[in-house]
């Protein structure tokens, strides 16, 4: 996301940050193959984990799933308010609404998830410029 709002120029206007919504990765680099696959197109993924916070709901003016379990836990760390909550793939397609987790599988998996992230990650970057 940070590169593709960089190649739009929004850079310095969008804050973008990830997080999990559970604790069994906190601190720990991404999966060597994301990395390998983000490498591959160009991305460098270099930050550690953290797990979303109740403050991230103070902090960002959208907070985006991946999939519908982590839509509903955010959900429900946010006192029930899921106003300013989405899934990504509500926002560039249609079809499935969970991004596939490529963790149990093998290294296709990896450049399907970013194949995904990269379509509708532009949809996102596109819907929130006009608020510029």
């Amino acid at each position: 996301m940070r590169e593709l709002a960089g190649q739009a120029g929004l850079e310095s206007g969008i804050e973008i940050d990830s997080a999990g919504t559970g604790d069994w990765h906190i601190g720990k680099a991404a999966d060597p193959r994301a990395i390998e696959a983000g490498s591959s197109r160009g991305y460098e993924l270099t930050s550690t984990a953290r797990q979303v916070t109740v403050e991230d709901f103070n902090r960002f003016d959208l907070v985006v799933a991946m999939d519908r379990s982590n839509h509903a836990d955010l959900i429900a760390l946010n006192d029930g308010d899921g106003t300013r909550i989405r899934l990504l793939r509500e926002i560039g397609e249609g079809g499935p609404l969970d991004v596939p987790d490529p963790y149990f599988g093998g290294q296709d998996g990896f450049d399907e998830v970013l194949d995904i992230l990269e379509h509708n990650c532009r949809a996102l970057l596109e819907e929130v410029s006009d608020s510029f």
